[in-house]
């Protein structure tokens, strides 16, 4: 009988396989940051930082955004402020919201994550080959996004 961690092994999961792949990006991405130096971010920083915009945005949209709860994400907006990565700003379209707007060195952060990400995919798609890289992310997003019409569970 195949135990059920032989069979992760050898056939994983979508869940394993995400996880694997999720964990080989943050891996790369935070090591090579703090080569640049930001070696003051963690992983959970991500939930934040990967939906930022030069803009800012709302904590509400970073938080439907990354799937985290409200509460999650106010400690790191807190976090990445006091590290000074960003700041909160009224919002010019509602004086009574907040937006989450990323500082000089946040901008430079994103600049760098951007970059090595872009890397990170480029070795991707040659080992796959570009057209097979891009049908896989298609096929990834799709079952990553809900489908029309349909809310994700809280």
């Amino acid at each position: 009988m195949v135990t059920r961690a032989e069979r992760r092994a050898t056939d994983p999961d979508l869940g394993v396989l995400s996880g694997r792949l999720l964990f080989a990006v943050q891996r790369e991405l935070f090591a090579t940051l703090a080569t640049q130096g930001f070696d003051d971010l963690k992983y959970r920083h991500g939930a934040v930082l990967a939906y930022l915009t030069a803009d800012g945005v709302r904590a509400t949209e970073l938080s439907r955004l990354s799937g985290q709860h409200k509460q999650i994400i106010g400690t790191l907006v807190d976090e990445l402020e006091a590290l000074g990565y960003l700041e909160r700003r009224p919002d010019p379209s509602d004086r009574r919201a907040k937006l989450v707007c990323p500082t000089e060195r946040g901008l430079a952060q994103m600049r760098a994550a951007d970059a090595i990400v872009d890397g990170i995919e480029a070795r991707h798609a040659e080992r796959l080959g570009a057209k097979n890289y891009r049908l896989f992310k298609q096929m990834f997003r799709e079952l990553t996004e809900p489908p029309p019409g349909s809310e994700p569970p809280d």
